[in-house]
């Protein structure tokens, strides 16, 4: 598979990530290389191979779902940048706009 700047650019803006014009032609690259890759692997034959789930044998630890740290939401809300009507506001991420 052929990666070109122009789909490096694409995955970009699809992704949100801001890549400076000067760094596509080694992004480029680095992500050819990385399918190049990718494809040399499909070729192995791996007939007869479990599939991997998971590399570390380990079982799933069920606790019970209770905070540990801020058993008071005012000890929280001390520690919180910015509030609104006590809830801890964040930054926006998404804007529905763009989305529409």
């Amino acid at each position: 598979m052929e990666i070109t700047e122009d789909t490096i650019k694409h995955v970009a803006t699809l992704s949100r990530l801001e890549i400076d014009e000067k760094d596509i032609s080694k992004v480029t690259e680095q992500m050819s290389s990385i399918i190049n890759m990718a494809d040399q692997l499909s070729e192995v034959n791996t007939d007869g191979v479990k599939d991997t789930v998971q590399v570390v044998d380990r079982d799933t630890v069920f606790r019970e779902d209770k905070p540990e740290h801020w058993q008071d939401r005012d000890e929280l809300m001390k520690n919180v940048p910015d509030q609104a009507n006590g809830f801890i506001k964040v930054p926006v991420i998404i804007n529905k706009d763009e989305d529409e």
